[in-house]
């Protein structure tokens, strides 16, 4: 089935590598949704979300020519579309803490700070919206998107253990909201 999805992939990015819009349909039908989870998930706004849906497909859309097939074609979208997204924070003048050991939390043991907490998943996801835009890119390309702390980094502009002390420090803040909420 997954063979089959790809090749029928490659087909259609064949297809929009000739110039034909239907293709070009196609696929942004195919991927659309999930982009737009993942731009809104860093940015956290919905116009925004879509700004960034739509910069990314452009964008895509005349980089295709250089989409080499070494990862699916939905990972190499999903690292535009990220950037684009980190790219709209900036635009938004995130301010991030001064990168320098003063800042940095000590990194806590891995351990579920939400066990036993009686939270839905629409109240995390409310409060993951209240977070700052640093703490909530950070963590949700942690934990969403997979990345690790060095490639967060590079993505960002920080260095690791930034990446590391937001992470710690969203995972506090988000802990502190949720607990607020449960009264």
């Amino acid at each position: 089935m997954e063979v089959q999805a790809t090749h029928i992939h490659h087909e259609i990015i064949d297809q929009c590598r000739q110039g034909d819009r239907t293709a070009y349909y196609k696929l942004y039908k195919l991927y659309s949704r999930s982009m737009y989870n993942v731009g809104y998930r860093i940015v956290n706004n919905e116009d925004e979300a879509e700004d960034v849906l739509q910069e990314a497909f452009i964008s895509a859309f005349n980089s295709l020519q250089h989409y080499r097939g070494d990862s699916t074609f939905g990972a190499w979208l999903k690292r535009i579309v990220i950037n684009k997204a980190i790219n709209q924070l900036h635009k938004r003048k995130l301010e991030r803490m001064p990168e320098d050991d003063r800042w940095d939390v000590k990194e806590e043991e891995e351990v579920d700070v939400l066990e036993g907490y009686p939270f839905t998943v629409e109240k995390v996801k409310k409060a993951i919206e209240l977070l700052p835009d640093g703490y909530r890119s950070v963590l949700s390309m942690y934990l969403f998107e997979g990345y690790d702390h060095a490639e967060i980094g590079q993505v960002l502009g920080i260095s690791e253990s930034t990446s590391k002390s937001q992470f710690n420090r969203a995972k506090k803040k988000l802990k502190d909201l949720l607990e607020s909420n449960v009264k």
